[in-house]
């Protein structure tokens, strides 16, 4: 296994490394970088910054927990089954992509265009999607115990199976959403729109 230390970051952040698989790159900075369509499975980067890197396309199996992504091109990136534990993806983009099987608990994925996202299977407790746009997603078998989904828009959204103990709903946007055999005990759901929705939430 790699270590930033002996390899050539300026060439890294240019993207002129095409395979970093099971590098380690923790605590790196790697801000600003272009590492679109780069392979980085397996790879460390706890506590990397990559606020501002070029992403797209990447393969980002990856151990990112701790990771500053903010501003991140991520768009079209392979994020399956990857440790973004306490990471911050805050103005990244996000199209395209998948989160299925992933850690993201405490991850701060606030105010993001999350719309039909794959986050089944998910480990998401604790976490900030605080006003987030998740119409149409995909929480089937995820834990989102303790997150934060105030204000969030999760009309149509799939929720089914879901763990939602003491998660907060307040002011979200449940139009239409699919709960069917999901945890609700403990949920806050102060102000949120229940419309369609066909299992009462309770209070």
């Amino acid at each position: 296994m790699g270590n930033f230390s002996n390899l050539d970051l300026v060439a890294i952040c240019q993207g002129k490394i095409k395979d970093l698989s099971d590098v380690n790159l923790a605590g790196a900075d790697l801000g600003g970088a272009n590492l679109a369509e780069v392979n980085l499975s397996g790879a460390i980067l706890t506590g990397t910054c990559l606020s501002g890197a070029n992403l797209q396309g990447a393969v980002l199996r990856a151990n990112l927990k701790g990771a500053d992504l903010t501003g991140a091109n991520l768009n079209g990136a392979d994020l399956r089954n990857a440790d973004l534990r306490g990471a911050i993806l805050l103005d990244a983009q996000v199209e395209d992509i998948s989160f299925a099987g992933g850690f993201l608990a405490g991850a701060t994925l606030s105010h993001l265009d999350l719309r039909a996202t794959d986050f089944r299977g998910t480990d998401l407790r604790g976490a900030s999607l605080v006003g987030s746009n998740l119409g149409q997603a995909d929480f089937s078998s995820a834990n989102l115990s303790g997150a934060d989904l105030s204000q969030a828009d999760l009309e149509e959204a799939i929720l089914r199976g879901a763990l939602l103990r003491g998660t907060n709903f307040t002011g979200a946007n449940l139009l239409c959403a699919q709960v069917e055999g999901a945890i609700l005990d403990g949920a806050i759901l102060d102000g949120a729109c229940l419309e369609g929705t066909p299992l009462k939430f309770p209070s």
